[in-house]
């Protein structure tokens, strides 16, 4: 083995498209407006006390700024049946949500219908990384349904087969 130093973003992008990744989609209700954002560095497990998952987003985000005002933020982890959710929704243009299916809490937290996980979670901390925000959000409740997850790798998707229940 021979370690590339090349560490150009354009080259990093590459090769992080090595590694296979879940889609969430982050959301919530803000002044009557539908706002999400989009992660494939999404990470659930990161405690269990209290119960935290995170996520990066980019300094650069338009989004961002708004979504992170919300009470509760929905957190969707999509599945095979969310096809051409994720390129939507990570639109800069149009509406992100026309023709999606979603529900939302009164607390407004927005979740994508269809997916494989939901959690409704809050942000508990920011932390600055590089030309990222790394976001830690606090779960306050789940729900799972059995469908395919919709995978993210070599920068095109894909689905993982859920095994049969014995």
């Amino acid at each position: 083995m021979s370690l590339n130093q090349d560490l150009d973003p354009l080259t990093l992008r590459k090769v992080f498209a090595q590694h296979p990744s879940g889609i969430a989609a982050l959301c919530a209700v803000i002044d009557g407006e539908k706002t999400g954002i989009i992660a494939s560095s999404f990470t659930v497990g990161v405690s269990l006390e209290p119960a935290l998952v995170m996520f990066a987003v980019q300094k650069t985000s338009n989004t961002w700024p708004k979504l992170r005002q919300a009470g509760r933020i929905g957190v969707s982890v999509l599945s095979e049946r969310n096809d051409g959710v994720c390129v939507q929704i990570a639109s800069k243009h149009g509406d992100r949500f026309a023709g999606v299916a979603t529900r939302d809490t009164e607390e407004g937290a927005l979740f994508i219908e269809e997916s494989t996980l939901w959690l409704e979670t809050s942000i508990y901390n920011e932390v600055e990384a590089g030309d990222h925000w790394v976001v830690f959000l606090e779960v306050h409740g789940h729900d799972v349904a059995k469908h395919s997850p919709q995978i993210f790798h070599d920068s095109r998707f894909h689905s993982l087969p859920v095994p049969e229940l014995v």
